[in-house]
């Protein structure tokens, strides 16, 4: 999985007290370098007592999440926050990046050298969400509506295409193309998208194969 890059911003002060979430109840962990790192940051804001770090999800750019982070004065949270102590770090999630940020690590980067903080997570957004469809005829009249209306369109952004090959009783067998043929992540988009998508719209598919021959292609838009 790629380091997903985080920057933080700088923000003023004051003080309501923060709660300890049980472990359980924590979306993300800080690991104890990216702590050590943070922490001397803060130190350096005035009353860095009053000031929490706010992490929230803010987009998607492709198949990763986007973020903010940033210190903020803990009064200012919303009642529905997350507000929850690493250490001695306020960490404050608004309640819809929670489930977004759930299993996630904030970190160092792992390359030698290479500055800043990432994010390190384990989910992925849907790129699918944002389009509306209306699907009629055969499942495979239905297959092929879906791909044109809302997971081609998705999958034009990076230069790529998904095409049906033919559906067997309850499994749809899919290709991709373009710049989706060979791409470090395509099996992923397939997947978290456009599995998810055909599953949910079209209740008689049970399974979605992906029978890309991955290694053929001159220029593939992404590689390993």
């Amino acid at each position: 999985m790629d380091d997903a890059a985080a920057t933080t911003t700088e923000a003023p002060a004051t003080d309501p007290p923060a709660t300890d979430a049980p472990a359980k109840a924590v979306p993300l962990k800080v690991a104890d370098a990216a702590l050590t790192q943070v922490l001397a940051i803060l130190a350096a804001e005035d009353d860095p007592e009053s000031l929490a770090l706010r992490i929230e999800v803010t987009g998607t750019r492709g198949v990763e999440y986007t973020y903010d982070l940033a210190f903020e004065e803990r009064d200012r949270a919303e009642p529905d926050d997350l507000i929850y102590q690493q250490g001695e770090l306020t960490i404050m999630v608004p309640a819809d990046s929670v489930d977004p940020l759930w299993g996630a690590t904030l970190d160092v980067p792992s390359a030698s050298g290479q500055g800043g903080l990432v994010i390190r997570n384990p989910n992925r957004p849907d790129p699918l969400t944002q389009f509306d469809v209306e699907l009629s005829g055969t499942v495979t009249e239905r297959v092929n509506q879906l791909l044109d209306q809302s997971i081609n369109p998705a999958l034009a952004a990076h230069g790529g295409f998904a095409r049906l090959v033919e559906v067997r009783e309850s499994t749809a067998v899919v290709t991709m193309g373009g710049g989706c043929q060979g791409c470090a992540v395509s099996a992923l988009t397939l997947r978290e998208g456009i599995q998810k998508s055909i599953l949910e719209h079209i209740p008689e598919i049970t399974e979605v194969v992906d029978a890309t021959d991955h290694d053929a292609g001159e220029n593939p838009f992404y590689t390993d």
